[in-house]
Parts: C-alpha cells; structure tokens; sequence
C-alpha cells in the first residue's frame, strides 16, 4: 500500500524527525501528498473514504516503517474523521485545505459556557498528538449554562466535542516522551474563548451528518482497532529487526552453537503468533463493518470483545518485547540504533488509555 520511493523517504527521514521532535517537512509533504491525514474523510469533502480494513492495513504499514510517522497519522486521521459529524457547509470549507489536520485530546476536563451565541471555552488539555502542525485542535468540554452544569435526563453531566482553530489555542511544548518523539504530542489550553455553536458536535452514530458506512460504527471500538493495529505494526518491525540480528550473529559459530536453534525457534513461534493475532483483529474488524454496513444494532459482545483482544494482544507484546530484548546485546540500548526506536516507542505507545491495561 506504500510505494518504495515513499518507504524510503520515511525511513530517510525518521532519525531527523526524532531529533527534531516533530514530524519534518519532506515526512509531512508525503503525508498530504497521499492524503494520510484523510483517509476516513468522506469523498465529498475531499478525503480517500477508505473502509475500515483498508485503512487499519495502511496505519499498520506506516507504524512498520515508522512508529513516530504511523502514530501520527492514526491519531490525526482519527480526528479528520469528525468531518462527518460537523455541519456540512463548514465542513466543506474547513476540508477544503489540503493540509487540514485535526488533533487533540479525548479527555473532558474543559468548560464551555453557553452564552446564548457561543460557547466560551476554557481549559487545559493534554497530548495533542502532531501540534505543531494541527490546523484545528479538538477537545472535550462539559457544557454549563451560565454557572449551573448542564445535565441529561439521568443527571449525568453534558459534554460536547470541540474544534477551534489553532490560532486560537496556546499550545504548551511540554512533550518530552521517552518515545514517539516525533508526534510531539504536546498540551495546549484556552481562556475564555468563544467559539461558534457549530464548532460543537458528538461523536455517536445517531449523530453523524454523513451516513458513509464508517459513521454507522462507535468512536471507541474504531480507535482501540486503530491504535491497535499501529501498535502491531511497531512490534512486526521490532520481530523483524531482532531476526535481522539473530541472522548476524549466527555467522559466529560459537554463537550458533549456543543459541541459534533455540533463539531462531523463539522469534519464529513469535511471529506466527503474531500472525494469529493480526487474524483475529481482521475477523473482529470484518463482523463490526458487517454490522455497520447492514445499519444493524451494535453487538456489545462484539465491542468488549474488541477491547479484551486489544488489551490482551498489548500485553503479550509488552510481555515478548522484554524477553527478547536482553537477547540483543549493547547496541540495542545505544540511542539512534533502529531497534531501540522501536522497543521505546512500542512502551511509550502502550501507555495510550485505549491500549494500556485495566
């Protein structure tokens, strides 16, 4: 799904990125050439409208050959995606910029009073995954009406999702991971700024304004199989770069000798299982495009299914990733050495809330 040229421009460019905290500009131009950030963006507004299990295949390859980069672009896609629950008009012009690219945070920890006109937000967010270059940051507010909480018919309090331009955001360059340094997922906040009503929308089904199959499908079972599928991407590279070097060291006889047949037979019982995995996450991704496709009541079984699958593959990773990396030697601890990229970012990665375990 990736050309070569574009395999290698991302791998050209993955250490300066790191360096430079922040995806670069030939990374990013390859990224709007492609139309990465809009994959799940209707055709209508000028997105790819890829199916799901087309685009869950394309964020595990770019997570294979840059787990920074794929991070990236799963996160901002996943906010493009709102496209199909904002006001149409706005949409179109809103997407009308090739280098449109939302990103923010799913936590509701702002305020947004409603003054009759607008909502007046304030708050402080944190892990706006690609900040630097957003053009819109996206966020969760609870809504008051004047001083008093909006609540719904059973008394829970009312929130709504945001998007406000980044000219009026302050973004805070706090980030500063021991991995994924790339996505430069840094915090940001707002002081009493208003925002147009159509600014706010929810992201449920019931709620879509495009009826495009993916809108039909929960926002929460669609981000933990996209994440997912990212982070297996990461560990498929990391399993490749670790057979990469048992093949070196087995032109040493005495450590063939010692350890070939044994550590050659583990990598290879990984992989398979790897592969298991990836199927299982193929057949879950096929029975909830089912359902959407047929406008069919979601199956809750299905949905904690995919929870339970995805918490439970992350955590074998971490598991087999911690095995196999003393089996390495010194180098796979040096900074700029590929497979400790991987190994940091597949850690940092697992500390996501839809992946990290209960």
């Amino acid at each position: 799904m990736i050309s070569e040229e574009a395999i290698q421009l991302i791998k050209d460019n993955q250490a300066t990125s790191i360096g430079a905290k922040t995806l670069v500009e030939p990374q990013l131009s390859l990224i709007y050439d492609n139309n990465w950030f809009n994959i799940w963006v209707p055709k209508v507004l000028g997105g790819a409208e890829l199916g799901l299990k087309e685009g869950l295949a394309l964020l595990e390859e770019l997570a294979y050959w840059d787990g920074g980069l794929g991070w990236t672009v799963t996160l901002c896609a996943g906010a493009n995606m709102f496209a199909g629950y904002l006001d149409r008009d706005l949409a179109k012009s809103v997407f009308s910029d090739r280098k449109v690219c939302f990103g923010g945070s799913g936590r509701a920890t702002g305020k947004a009073v409603w003054d009759g006109e607008n909502y007046v937000l304030t708050g402080f967010w944190r892990f706006a995954t690609g900040a630097p270059h957003l053009s819109h940051f996206t966020l969760n507010s609870f809504i008051y009406d004047g001083d008093v909480p909006r609540m719904d018919e059973d008394g829970n309090p009312v929130f709504f999702s945001f998007f406000v331009p980044r000219d009026k955001v302050l973004i805070h360059y706090d980030w500063d991971s021991f991995g994924l340094a790339s996505t430069a997922s840094h915090s940001f906040s707002l002081e009493n700024t208003p925002v147009a009503a159509n600014h706010a929308f929810q992201i449920k089904p019931e709620h879509r304004i495009d009826d495009n199959t993916l809108y039909r499908i929960p926002f929460i079972p669609f981000a933990e199989l996209t994440l997912l599928v990212n982070y297996m991407g990461m560990y498929r590279r990391y399993l490749t770069l670790v057979e990469k070097f048992f093949f070196e060291k087995s032109k040493e006889e005495n450590w063939q000798a010692k350890y070939g047949k044994d550590y050659f037979k583990k990598v290879d019982a990984l992989q398979l299982q790897l592969e298991s995995d990836r199927a299982k996450v193929g057949e879950l991704t096929d029975q909830l495009w089912a359902l959407a496709l047929h406008n069919s009541p979601l199956d809750t079984v299905l949905t904690a299914d995919i929870t339970s699958t995805a918490r439970g593959i992350v955590k074998r990773i971490l598991a087999e990733v911690v095995t196999l990396f003393p089996l390495l030697g010194i180098n796979a601890a040096q900074n700029g050495q590929e497979i400790n990229t991987v190994f940091r970012n597949i850690f940092t990665a697992s500390q996501h809330s839809l992946l990290n375990i209960p």
